[in-house]
């Protein structure tokens, strides 16, 4: 039985398909209206507002096709589900890809077909939970990306609270929780949405080139500088710029951007006249950039001029509720681009889901997914998502010295073996944070990411 029940119109020439699935619907609390063609069907939806319509591909008249593009004219978040025959395939996935929320392959599984309308009746309540409290589209969309949860309900009451100021703003989360997506929520909702908004990934620069990335060079002022070249503050001129990763930002650099800051100007390296600027700036790290202003890692005075407002992203594993959400969501994407038909997850390859601590949460999320979608035939198993958590633990014993090798091999193997597990045990230690794991290394950035490619961590 359904809380609430909801109303499902199902449209098929075809009589004993029509009265099958309207039984079925019956059966489990809801509500079944009938149709035979697409203009009753048009007429039903103006004044009967289904929640859900359920919609033959091939019909005399108006086809599946045109009956949905016409129905999302009239209701714009209608979820429309296809019925297709097995020759139909193709077509059913280009209907999705024209909006429509999912398709039923003929000869229909009853359990599948059900557990299709209820995901298409709570994708719909979502909607309007979220379009009645958000009239401006920014909460539904936030919650589309990282989950429905309480936890991200509350996210998105700090993104709306800030987005309309000029505070500068620092965006706290680990790895992969999608610092960028709210960075951006946060310009898209702001008095600056209509100018640029400008990344720079603070990691990612060597520290010899970050000043001109930054505030850009003359011509002449080091070797290669065959011209003058903006920097990314002027890029985000009128804007906002986005300061990725910043605890990475070497301290000579902060001193650099904590003048530009407090001075609205900036001269480009090898340049006398100031440029004035004018842009917002957000910065995301996923360390505790108070904690290690107050240990000297991190500039105190830096930090408390980007910190007018603070936005804490939880970790997926803290918000177990967002999991089936995303998971399903993106094996609806990865259906689509890989013109594929799998349905669902096996109840235990949810449990695996849920119970999984995704050290490198949403973006790991996704990735595992749409591995899986690729590997599975017609249902997400266990085996599929290949989430065993002894993976992210470092590999022990002693190595493999072989019997007849030379020395010089013998010493290389082990000297890599040696190297691997400590960057996977210092890894595991930084939760899958690169850059973390870098400095406690000593090593730069780029040095730790080739290494984490290298052993395939």
């Amino acid at each position: 039985m359904v809380p609430g029940g909801g109303k499902v119109l199902i449209v098929d020439d075809e009589k004993e398909i029509g009265l099958a699935l309207a039984n079925l619907m019956q059966r489990v609390g809801l509500t079944a209206l009938r149709a035979e063609d697409g203009e009753s069907s048009l007429q039903s939806i103006r004044t009967e507002h289904p929640d859900v319509l359920i919609a033959d591909y091939r019909m005399p008249g108006m086809d599946g096709m045109e009956l949905l593009r016409r129905a999302k004219h009239l209701d714009a978040d209608l979820p429309v589900i296809m019925i297709t025959g097995f020759a139909e395939v193709r077509g059913a996935v280009n209907a999705i890809r024209a909006g429509a929320h999912d398709y039923l392959a003929k000869p229909f599984n009853h359990q599948e077909v059900i557990q299709t309308v209820l995901r298409a009746l709570g994708e719909r309540a979502c909607k309007r939970r979220s379009r009645a409290s958000d009239p401006a589209g920014l909460g539904g969309k936030l919650r589309q990306m990282l989950g429905p949860s309480e936890a991200i309900g509350k996210l998105v009451d700090d993104v709306e609270r800030v987005a309309a100021s000029n505070f500068s703003v620092v965006i706290l989360g680990e790895t992969g929780s999608g610092k960028e997506v709210i960075a951006q929520a946060i310009h898209q909702q702001s008095l600056r949405a209509d100018r640029a908004f400008t990344p720079v990934d603070c990691g990612a620069i060597p520290e010899p080139l970050l000043e001109s990335e930054l505030f850009g060079h003359e011509r002449g002022s080091f070797t290669g500088a065959s011209q003058q070249t903006q920097g990314r503050f002027e890029a985000a001129q009128g804007g906002t710029l986005f300061l990725d990763e910043i605890s990475n930002m070497p301290l000579a650099s902060q001193a650099k951007l904590l003048r530009v800051i407090q001075d609205k100007v900036l001269y480009r390296v090898g340049g006398v006249r100031p440029v004035p600027v004018d842009v917002r700036l957000l910065a995301a790290s996923n360390d505790d950039l108070q904690a290690r202003a107050e240990t000297g890692l991190f500039r105190s005075d830096l930090y408390f001029r980007l910190a007018e407002f603070t936005v804490r992203i939880p970790p997926l594993r803290q918000r177990q509720d967002d999991i089936p959400f995303l998971a399903m969501h993106f094996l609806d994407r990865t259906n689509a681009e890989l013109s594929k038909l799998v349905t669902g997850f096996s109840d235990s390859a949810l449990e695996a889901l849920v119970g999984y601590a995704w050290p490198g949460n949403v973006r790991q999320l996704r990735s595992v997914i749409r591995r899986a979608v690729l590997l599975a035939s017609d249902v997400v198993t266990e085996q599929h998502l290949d989430l065993d958590p002894r993976r992210h633990e470092p590999p022990a014993g002693p190595p493999d010295m072989g019997g007849d090798l030379p020395l010089r091999t013998l010493v290389r193997r082990s000297t890599i073996r040696v190297e691997r597990d400590a960057i996977a045990r210092v890894l595991l230690e930084a939760g899958g944070n690169k850059a973390k794991a870098a400095r406690l290394l000593h090593v730069d950035y780029k040095t730790m990411h080739g290494k984490v490619k290298e052993y395939g961590l």
